[in-house]
């Protein structure tokens, strides 16, 4: 008796034509209004995108700072990509490292004046193209719909 594969493996879930294209639709406009950021940014002599995140992570924390893995947690980056960036940024000196009591290894991550200064600089060139590419073609209730759309799909699973 032969049985065919397709009998003892489930088959795999095939997405709707529809779900394609919003998922497309997404990912599409997503890297449009980043790309838009990011040329905003780079026009205004700023830092990337990434930067500002980081820096807007970092600050929060406050002054005690954050450790590597935490920010990582919260940028959702790799972990050699965490430490690049914050290499980078703190060669800038927009955030200094700090021994870490707990950890003789381990090192804290805290924003200093002039990093709070750029990412202050940085917060109306980001909110005008989120303003430019949200707020002028979509009412605020179909922003709402989308946002509680996205948190849906993004706690799914």
């Amino acid at each position: 008796m032969q049985v065919h594969l397709s009998a003892i493996v489930a088959p795999m879930p095939t997405p709707s034509d529809t779900t394609v294209e919003a998922w497309t639709a997404m990912v599409s406009a997503s890297r449009r209004v980043l790309e838009r950021v990011e040329g905003a940014l780079k026009a205004a002599g700023l830092p990337p995108l990434s930067w500002y995140d980081a820096l807007l992570e970092i600050e929060r924390a406050g002054k005690p700072g954050i450790r590597p893995f935490a920010l990582r947690e919260r940028l959702l980056l790799p972990q050699y990509g965490t430490s690049r960036l914050i290499d980078r940024i703190e060669r800038d000196g927009l955030i200094e490292k700090l021994a870490c009591d707990d950890d003789g290894r381990g090192f804290l991550v805290r924003i200093t004046a002039e990093g709070r200064r750029v990412r202050r600089r940085m917060w109306p060139v980001y909110g005008k193209v989120l303003a430019e590419g949200f707020e002028n073609t979509a009412s605020a209730e179909q922003l709402e719909t989308l946002a509680r759309l996205c948190r849906r799909i993004a706690s799914a699973g």
